[in-house]
């Protein structure tokens, strides 16, 4: 997409929606992939999005939402956790490159969630760092478990909400831009086997149907 104006938030997600619906089809455009898109971008960027995800290689976000060059601001960690690093990348997206939308993109058989169940259920904790992405993602565990959650998914899913409220929490630049109407906060949850997307959290959305394809 070339973009001379700024998108709003439910234009963009509409975008992004559209791409992914693309992706499942088996009918990808593979938009703004080519030598003048890489001519057009070189000077400076204006993604319309900036996604958040799990760093699942599986996960590719340009290649699942069917975007291009300069199309998404992608920040990813395991487990789609967050530390001050993941803040000021997003805040950089949101306020240098005024993107209108922010994605939290979590997936099923996420590696991450998987072992914070495990320690949550008397396991072993992983050693090194990889003991502190596990105990980043445990709260949503413990969450979802509390409020009789208990199916992968379920769990999923409280763990995509958490991390979109915790965004909204911890980054004023994000609430303030969200009050205004500037910016939308959404998650979503993608499915590995046949590569849908579903909307499982939103703030700043005023159109969430996914658009007729």
């Amino acid at each position: 997409m070339s973009k001379s104006l700024t998108p709003s938030p439910d234009d963009a997600f509409e975008m992004l929606i559209t791409g992914n619906q693309r992706f499942v089809t088996g009918t990808p455009e593979h938009p703004n992939q080519d030598a003048a898109r890489r001519a057009e971008t070189a000077p400076a960027q204006s993604p319309f999005a900036v996604m958040f995800g799990c760093s699942d290689s599986r996960l590719a976000a340009e290649i699942i939402f069917d975007q291009g060059l300069g199309d998404l601001f992608v920040v990813r960690t395991a487990g789609h956790v967050v530390g001050s690093e993941v803040l000021g990348s997003i805040e950089y997206g949101v306020s240098v490159l005024d993107c209108p939308l922010v994605v939290v993109l979590g997936h099923d058989s996420c590696g991450a969630i998987a072992a914070a169940s495990a320690a949550a259920d008397g396991g072993r904790a992983p050693s090194g760092f990889v003991r502190d992405v596990v105990e980043r993602v445990t709260p949503s565990v413990l969450a979802a478990r509390a409020a009789g959650r208990e199916s992968a998914d379920e769990i999923l899913h409280e763990h995509i909400r958490h991390t979109v409220d915790l965004l909204l929490e911890r980054s004023r630049i994000l609430a303030e831009r969200v009050a205004a109407g500037r910016l939308a906060v959404a998650g979503l949850s993608y499915r590995l086997a046949d590569g849908s997307a579903q909307l499982v959290a939103s703030h700043g959305l005023t159109r969430t149907a996914v658009p007729a394809g």
